[in-house]
């Protein structure tokens, strides 16, 4: 029995777990195999109403709920308490072999490479061939098997690490929280429009600007069919649509911008188009307005230096699409105010995304760690390996897309144009890979130019591998002076992997995240980091941070500098301690 507005749920899968106390035994027994796989192996979160229909409710009630409850179980008779007990018996549906094998297809689809799921599913199947006392054994085994495995433990530092990172640095904790009820958003293209949509969704009037009426009405139009697309798929109703549509107002005036509380610059990412935008808005906006920027590696100070408040200055780093992706990068200037970041983190919070504060260098913590990773996979694809051997392997690996692939679907002219500004600062005695550069130079700029590291048939996204990549892979090698080999699954895996955790190393160092579990928070909910595997910190604890340093070390010997193993990493081995929960001392954060 419940009340009316009661949620009903098995959730464990989510913490790589199965229903414990019988859940994959009973639940089939009242609902029938079908919905009870179906609730179980999702964990999806089911109304009062639809667990009434369902049968795993009796009774609900609108209020008063154990004198209700009491007053209806002294009228139950005897089939209600064989019922209660969970001893019916299982009707076996008879596609139930059918039913099974879609539900392990599906799942492996959908939780790739993790175990929970199709233990899940192991039980119910159990359930249809054995009694309950025979299942509940089953499960129990089952159960102890996931709870004792990596997977859980994983899911687990996941799960604390999300709760850790939302919460204010320690100089912020008691600072008073600024009023935020009407956001601005300026910029109305592929990360602007995602962004409006994020705080309409939550329920914010937002206003967005466009310097031109057509760039504008683009905008707009890309968010009505985003939001129809939704309703297609049954995901939102008609009417909440409307009214999330309906928040989102276009400007191409920016003066409209006088009197919201939070404004986000989704500009370009260029430092001379944001610092005139936050010129105009030091202008413009009232006095206690937050301004933020969404750039994804730019200077959050040199941005902030154009205002005469910069305490007020913010970097918000959504990922892209901005209304689906769980990340939030919160980036903390030298000046940005303790209430500022408080009330930024709430608001995060409001939108459903996943925080975490950084602080200020070059890619913040996420693209500073993309850099090394994306670097050992261009220079394996030059010692031998091909793109679609290094993209399979890290999928293998439990990524949901390899760094080749996915830096054709982001465009490889983003990077590009990084690149070439950092080219000044880049010693010329460092190896460098010049295979992405000369793909840019000749028109391969990923998906939306049909070419990149693969080559894509119109309105299809699925790479096809091509001899002229090779060709410019086997040119570049050749100009450096590198004899290809063939390169294991294993060696790509360590060298992108190990890349990932020396930097993160040398972030926590900087100061730049203020805990080791930060950096997988960041990199499960914003890089499709394999949950189960806990993040690249987590990850590195599970193999052993004393054999990765020594493969590091190895790498050091081997490539050069480049790899030079990170001073923190030699401490924490020395020390014998882990670096997914290692926190920055007070005095050494930003």
């Amino acid at each position: 029995m419940a009340l009316s507005d009661a949620s009903i749920a098995l959730p464990e899968v989510k913490l790589g777990l199965l229903p414990g106390g019988g859940g994959t035994q009973r639940l089939p027994r009242l609902i029938g195999v079908e919905k009870a796989l179906d609730w179980i192996v999702t964990g999806k979160t089911i109304k009062a109403r639809a667990a009434l229909d369902a049968g795993v409710l009796d009774a609900l009630f609108d209020d008063d709920l154990i004198r209700n409850a009491v007053e209806f179980a002294t009228r139950l008779d005897k089939a209600h308490a064989l019922r209660a007990t969970g001893k019916l018996p299982v009707k076996v549906p008879g596609n139930a072999a059918e039913l099974f094998e879609k539900a392990r297809e599906n799942a492996r689809k959908t939780a790739r490479g993790m175990d929970a799921p199709l233990q899940c599913i192991a039980c119910v199947e159990e359930a249809t061939r054995s009694t309950l006392e025979e299942g509940l054994a089953f499960e129990r085994a089952r159960f102890l098997e996931l709870v004792n495995g990596t997977q859980s433990k994983a899911i687990r530092h996941l799960f604390f690490a999300e709760r850790e990172a939302a919460k204010p640095p320690r100089d912020a904790k008691d600072a008073p929280l600024r009023d935020v009820q009407t956001v601005g958003v300026i910029g109305a293209g592929t990360m602007g429009t995602g962004i409006a949509m994020a705080f309409a969704n939550a329920g914010y009037p937002v206003t967005l600007v466009e310097v031109a009426e057509t760039n504008l009405q683009k905008g707009l139009a890309t968010i009505q069919r985003n939001y129809e697309a939704t309703v297609s798929k049954g995901k939102l109703d008609a009417g909440e649509a409307r009214l999330r549509v309906d928040r989102i107002c276009g400007a191409t005036n920016m003066q409209q911008l006088a009197d919201v509380d939070l404004v986000i610059e989704a500009a370009f990412e260029d430092v001379a188009v944001k610092h005139d935008l936050f010129r105009q808005l030091d202008r413009i906006a009232k006095p206690g307005a937050i301004l933020a920027t969404n750039t994804s590696r730019l200077d959050i100070n040199d941005i902030a230096a154009v205002t005469r408040r910069p305490h007020d200055v913010v970097g918000l780093h959504f990922f892209s699409p901005a209304n689906v992706m769980k990340l939030l990068e919160i980036v903390r200037g030298q000046a940005t105010s303790a209430d500022v970041l408080a009330t930024v983190l709430q608001v995060a919070k409001k939108i459903g995304k996943v925080p975490a504060v950084v602080g200020v260098c070059d890619g913040f913590v996420g693209n500073r760690m993309v850099s090394p990773y994306t670097r050992e996979a261009h220079f394996l694809l030059e010692e031998g390996a091909t793109p679609q051997q290094v993209d399979q392997a890290l999928e293998r690996f439990g990524l949901a897309m390899g760094p080749l692939r996915m830096g054709d679907m982001a465009g490889l002219d983003i990077s590009w144009a990084a690149r070439k500004r950092l080219a000044p600062t880049r010693p010329r005695h460092i190896r460098y890979c010049h295979i992405a550069d000369r793909l840019c130079e000749s028109g391969r700029l990923g998906q939306k130019t049909g070419e990149g590291f693969y080559r894509y048939e119109a309105g299809s996204r699925a790479p096809i591998p091509d001899s002229r990549v090779e060709d410019i892979i086997k040119a570049c090698a050749h100009e450096s002076g590198i004899e290809r080999r063939t390169i294991t699954d294993e060696e790509i895996v360590e060298r992108t992997m190990y890349a990932l955790v020396n930097e993160a190393a040398r972030i926590l160092e900087d100061g730049i995240a203020q805990r080791g579990s930060d950096i997988d928070v960041i990199y499960v909910n914003g890089y499709s980091f394999p949950a189960g595997r806990g993040g690249p910190l987590f990850y590195a604890d599970t193999v052993g941070l004393p054999k990765v340093l020594e493969r590091i070390r190895e790498f050091h010997r081997i490539h050069g500098e480049l790899w030079t193993p990170a001073p923190l990493l030699e401490r924490l081995v020395a020390q014998g301690r882990p670096i997914s929960t290692y926190e920055v001392p007070a005095a050494a954060t930003p």
